[in-house]
């Protein structure tokens, strides 16, 4: 399971390696190219109640760490659908990739 971790000091969120190498793509493209964004996700169990958006720029420090050293396949449909969606609204919302943590430590699909 990898982790995408927002200026350093925040919680990571939990996205699953494929799924994050995708994110970092589109992610690093749109920061490439000085544009900010917002980013959305319903944080894990336990977590802060709510939603959470922070605002993406490039002068804010974010990490993505993967859990497999070896890289991750890019599918250039998905690339494409992602920064298609984001394009659109502005904002990335990545709720359908986030984990949850289940009470006895271990993740699942939310």
């Amino acid at each position: 399971m990898g982790r995408l971790r927002y200026d350093g000091t925040s919680e990571p969120i939990l996205i699953d390696d494929e799924t994050l190498a995708h994110l970092k793509v589109v992610v690093g493209t749109k920061l490439r190219r000085q544009e900010s964004f917002m980013m959305t996700w319903l944080p894990s169990e336990g977590g802060d109640p709510g939603r959470v958006t922070v605002w993406i720029h490039p002068a804010i420090p974010l990490q993505f760490l993967f859990t497999s050293a070896e890289p991750q396949a890019i599918q250039k449909p998905r690339v494409e659908e992602i920064m298609h969606a984001l394009n659109a609204t502005g904002e990335l919302v990545i709720d359908d990739y986030v984990q949850a943590k289940i009470a006895d430590g271990s993740k699942a699909k939310s």
